[in-house]
């Protein structure tokens, strides 16, 4: 009976490491054929695209740099990403304190108000933002879209920041309170440190969809000067489509830093996602 189950959860396993194992393909092959393609030129890649290229030519890359702008692109994507994760940190991270807390009454109907805007697309808004901006002159402003961008991300990770919160013992603010904790000490000294997985997931939820981000950064950040790596890049595919060696290695500068972000942070964020998902 033992030797069964044994056999069992080893069959078990293997056929989860085999299911793991194909999905890594499917993800990786793509990639690895962009990489692969933009060492070549584009005969090369007319020819055969899954051979080997003769040479490891990175002309590629420098002309695709230049093309795109990329020096630019990736300064305005830092700070325009950056802000808006610092943005969001604060108010989600307040907001999900509050929620998670039940310190309002209308706690409940703030709650359904960011469950109804997570299923209103921001398309409906762009025309007033567009006109409000305008207004003030702030077009082409990246710390102006940053507050935009903000508040679409705000509602999911508002419910991310509340989750966590809720894993929090009361105990543990009463404690602080009756030690003489101000409000502004227990939520900065105690309660956001409690929660640093959590910061650390928005963080990374956050970053990845603002870096990739395309409708609001291309209707409110106008003039070459002002465009994010993703912009710089699709920019290249009216004048650069024929040359796809350019592109591919476009492309590999693009998705590198992403890469390299979440390779780094993984571990943070898998550990931010199991501890959040104990209650909520």
């Amino acid at each position: 009976m033992k030797s069964s189950s044994l056999a069992k959860k080893k069959r078990t396993s293997v056929l989860s490491h085999v299911i793991l194992l194909l999905f890594s393909i499917s993800a990786l092959a793509p990639l690895s054929l962009v990489l692969l393609n933009s060492f070549k030129n584009q005969t090369e890649i007319i020819r055969n695209p899954l051979s080997w290229p003769k040479a490891l030519n990175i002309s590629n890359y420098v002309d695709a740099w230049h093309a795109a702008n990329f020096s630019t692109g990736f300064i305005n994507s830092i700070l325009l990403t950056g802000t808006t994760i610092v943005i969001v940190l604060i108010a989600s991270g307040l907001a999900g304190y509050v929620l998670a807390g039940k310190k309002i009454k209308a706690t409940q109907a703030v709650t359904i108000y960011f469950m109804v805007a997570m299923t209103i697309p921001i398309q409906l808004f762009l025309f007033p933002l567009y006109f409000v901006l305008a207004k003030f002159n702030l077009i082409g402003n990246i710390y102006a879209v940053s507050f935009i961008l903000a508040a679409v991300n705000m509602p999911l990770a508002t419910f991310l920041m509340r989750t966590f919160f809720m894993n929090i013992p009361t105990e543990l603010e009463e404690s602080a309170r009756i030690d003489g904790a101000s409000t502004f000490n227990l939520i900065t000294k105690i309660m956001f440190p409690l929660v640093r997985p959590g910061l650390i997931t928005v963080s990374i939820i956050v970053g990845i969809s603002v870096w990739n981000e395309f409708l609001i950064t291309s209707t409110f950040l106008q003039g070459q000067e002002n465009f994010t790596a993703t912009l710089g890049f699709l920019s290249l595919n009216n004048t650069y489509n024929t040359n796809q060696g350019l592109m591919m290695a476009a492309s590999v500068l693009m998705i590198a830093p992403l890469i390299v972000f979440f390779l780094v942070v993984q571990k943070y964020f898998i550990e931010g996602l199991v501890s959040g998902s104990v209650k909520g």
